[in-house]
């Protein structure tokens, strides 16, 4: 796992990021690639041992859908652009060390929620959780790889019965009469982990946010607002971060695509993903 980015001396905000992410844009001063136009592209790149040298990795966790939402695939929901895209800007507005492929791309890797490699990564990403259903291994294993120290972020799950089903499902790993879930409050240590972030932006994927003219509920009355919730141990450490009625990730996957939803989003979805890394990095 690379060294967490060093504190600075006064806190950075979304414009600063936006400039900085700007700037690295006009340069194109490094070697990493920015994925253009998101898209699943390929199969699973699945870890392996190789896959780990100390470097951070962007671990995606695997699972089975029950269920089609609309606008969501599943594990692969903005896969694999969001993965490179926010690996490439966490090499850049930190001193995280991100692990590299051979192409000098990062590298990126999906993991089973049974592989024993997933203790290797210090966070799991998983998206459109709406959809989940896990098998008593798949608890078991998630269920130890939380209390043993990693963080699990699940984002792009918008609605009432999505959020439903993703509580039932993690009150199989969690149960909250031990581990509730909570609201994580905007002076809580991850809201400024690096960057001061005052609140959780609501982000529609950019398909639905062009064919709404702007909109950004994507289940309208269903999905009035962000709910930014946690589940955390005895001693009070993030286990479990959920944007629910929210696409942090299309910040990122879609950022190269257009500049008026670059400018609204990216920069607030990018400082929102550091702190979360970086969190999961110190505690």
């Amino acid at each position: 796992m690379g060294s967490p980015a060093r504190r600075p001396h006064r806190l950075l905000t979304g414009g600063a990021v936006a400039l900085i992410l700007l700037a690295t844009i006009a340069t194109a001063s490094y070697a990493q690639q920015i994925i253009v136009g998101g898209g699943f592209r390929g199969a699973p790149k699945w870890a392996t041992r190789q896959s780990f040298d100390g470097a951070w990795n962007y671990c995606r966790g695997y699972y089975t859908s029950d269920r089609r939402e609309a606008g969501g695939s599943g594990w692969s929901t903005d896969f694999p652009a969001a993965d490179n895209n926010f690996s490439v800007r966490l090499a850049e507005l930190t001193t995280v060390r991100v692990k590299l492929a051979a192409n000098r791309q990062p590298d990126n890797v999906v993991v089973r929620l049974t592989d024993m490699l997933l203790y290797r990564c210090p966070m799991l990403f998983m998206e459109d959780v709406g959809t989940m259903s896990l098998d008593r291994d798949e608890i078991e294993v998630l269920r130890s790889y939380l209390l043993k120290g990693g963080l699990l972020w699940v984002d792009d799950f918008w609605g009432s019965f999505a959020w439903e089903q993703w509580e039932a499902e993690i009150a199989r790993v969690l149960p909250p009469g031990e581990y509730p879930i909570f609201d994580i409050p905007q002076d809580h240590e991850v809201m400024h982990t690096l960057y001061n972030v005052t609140r959780i932006p609501q982000v529609s994927s950019i398909q639905f946010w062009y064919r709404s003219n702007g909109d950004v509920s994507e289940r309208g009355y269903d999905s009035p607002r962000v709910n930014f919730r946690g589940i955390q141990d005895e001693k009070g450490r993030l286990m479990v971060v959920m944007t629910h009625n929210t696409d942090i990730s299309d910040t990122w996957e879609r950022e190269g695509e257009n500049r008026e939803y670059f400018e609204r989003f990216s920069p607030d979805g990018y400082a929102v993903g550091v702190n979360v890394v970086l969190y999961a990095l110190t505690h």
